[in-house]
């Protein structure tokens, strides 16, 4: 079961902190994402997304390269690559259930100036982990899908 976490951070640089403590556990092997994105509501009102490729978006990439090579390879090797990693990352997109672009507006659109929120869509994360990982961090819980005592322990953490 996929499960969205939204944490609200006083800055950008806190929720870029956060997401990299989040990415060390996952190059170790230790928590896997789907999807996350870094909304900062800028000094002047200016709403930034920055979302990272969900592993449906990375694996249909590495997919469309290895199609593009196979078929189109030969002819044309770089532009068939090129061509294959655009359209496999598009399908990956597509078929990649990650967070919901109209919800993303909603949470942007209540960020204070200077403000941002992380989303993380995982599926079966270890939540002690979870927690245990952005314990260093000082934010505020936004929205989860999890159960209430998680979500509790979340925002318990999160005071620092």
């Amino acid at each position: 079961m996929k499960e969205l976490f939204v944490i609200g951070f006083d800055t950008e640089d806190d929720a870029r902190a956060a997401l990299k403590s989040l990415r060390s556990l996952e190059k170790e092997g230790r928590i896997h994402f789907e999807d996350t994105a870094v909304v900062s509501r800028g000094a002047d009102g200016k709403a930034h997304v920055k979302n990272e490729a969900s592993a449906a978006t990375e694996a249909g990439a590495g997919l469309g390269a290895g199609l593009a090579m196979l078929i189109g390879g030969l002819v044309f090797p770089v532009v068939g690559i090129a061509i294959g990693a655009a359209v496999g990352a598009a399908i990956g997109a597509v078929t990649g259930s990650g967070v919901d672009g109209r919800f993303v507006k909603e949470v942007e659109q209540t960020l204070e100036p200077g403000t941002s929120a992380l989303f993380i869509v995982t599926q079966q994360v270890d939540q002690g982990l979870l927690v245990a990982a952005l314990r260093d961090h000082s934010g505020r819980v936004i929205q989860t899908t999890v159960d209430p005592e998680l979500e509790t322990a979340l925002a318990n953490a999160l005071k620092g």
